[in-house]
């Protein structure tokens, strides 16, 4: 095994131990899950992520597409799994997206990193960031389009720059990530 791939391991395995303290609470969220825990290793210091998108994501989109295969890879190699849920922003369903929960699953678990996308609308979109930045959570405008991130106040969890579950909203799409910089692993299926 790589000296990367097993510094990404103890990471997760660290990450690991701050989510069990993520199932105390939840913050206003688009799921009812208590499970949250802190960022998917980052192998980037840039606290504005820009979300990828890859021409092989072109398929149908699932939760491994939407990652990195080393990242999944690795989710795997640690026996980690994804659960699909469908996509909420706020009380919004996003019918053609999901929600991504991947932990391992053969035991008692919150450790997990949540990982999703959907194509939204406008009015989506806009009713959805209404409600969320309503109830607290804080709204950033960006290059990349607007982030939307539970209030830091209230988050169980965050990454390092005191970011926990953000949104980022895009033209006609939307991913979310148990951190800001989690949704720098995310690529959007294209077209």
């Amino acid at each position: 095994m790589s000296t990367g791939r097993r510094s990404i391991l103890a990471s997760l395995a660290l990450l690991g131990t701050v989510g069990v303290l993520a199932a105390c609470t939840a913050p206003p969220a688009p799921e009812p899950s208590a499970s949250q825990s802190v960022a998917a290793p980052s192998a980037t210091p840039d606290a504005s992520p820009e979300p990828t998108t890859s021409a092989t994501a072109e398929a149908e989109a699932s939760c491994e597409s939407i990652l990195p295969a080393d990242t999944v890879a690795d989710f795997e190699e640690i026996g980690w799994t994804a659960q699909e849920k469908p996509f909420y922003a706020g009380a919004v369903e996003l019918t053609e997206g999901f929600q991504c929960t991947w932990g391992d699953y053969t035991v008692a678990t919150d450790h997990v990193q949540i990982f999703g996308w959907a194509p939204a609308t406008d009015s989506e979109s806009e009713t959805a960031q209404q409600e969320l930045l309503s109830s607290g959570w804080r709204g950033e405008e960006s290059e990349n389009g607007l982030y939307v991130t539970e209030s830091a106040d209230t988050a169980i969890s965050t990454d390092a720059d005191g970011y926990g579950i953000t949104y980022l909203f895009g033209d006609g799409w939307v991913t979310i990530a148990d951190t800001k910089q989690g949704l720098l692993l995310i690529e959007r299926p294209q077209g």
